[in-house]
């Protein structure tokens, strides 16, 4: 799903790539299909709501908290924030239908569909990998997301968790779902 499913890409659903890529990998964690563009709003608006109950706030995520979220909201035991990864990492739990949660310097990307400049900061999911080694994502950042390939340089060089003064500073982590 996109993080504006009705193409609304005004506020929460602008802030809401976090929220997408979790909902995302709950629902392919727990076998679940996500039917209607109504359907995505909702479960979007819902993990809004727990995240201001929990944290306060809901935009800009750090990897931690993102991990919360599918913990304590959806109920997954099996979720590991792994700091320093590698692209083998990735790939390794990729290949033992994990599902990778990535948050990114979002302008780093360089993302043709993104509305310019681009977001400073951004979370997307890599479901998968080509025989090159370029990682396959459900970026949801754009309606254009689905099944898009970055180059696995470009996305080790993008991983960086939420700063809030300077994202380039914020440290290399995933999210290992599964």
């Amino acid at each position: 799903t996109s993080q504006a499913p009705s193409k609304n890409w005004g506020l929460p659903f602008s802030e809401f790539c976090e929220e997408a890529s979790v909902l995302m990998v709950a629902s392919y964690i727990k076998g679940w299909t996500i039917p209607t563009i109504a359907f995505a709003e909702q479960k979007l608006l819902e993990i809004k709501t727990f995240e201001d109950k929990r944290f306060g706030y809901y935009k800009d995520t750090t990897a931690e908290e993102t991990a919360v979220i599918l913990r304590e909201f959806y109920n997954i035991d099996k979720v590991k924030v792994v700091y320093d990864p590698t692209a083998q990492v990735i790939k390794k739990a990729l290949s033992e239908n994990k599902a990778v949660l990535v948050p990114v310097a979002g302008r780093m990307l360089g993302n043709p569909y993104f509305q310019s400049p681009g977001p400073i900061y951004h979370m997307l999911v890599i479901k998968g990998y080509t025989k090159a080694g370029d990682f396959i994502t459900n970026d949801p950042g754009t309606r254009n997301g689905e099944n898009y390939i970055y180059s696995q340089e470009v996305i080790m060089n993008a991983v960086h968790d939420w700063n809030s003064i300077d994202i380039n500073k914020g440290g290399k982590v995933i999210i290992i779902v599964g």
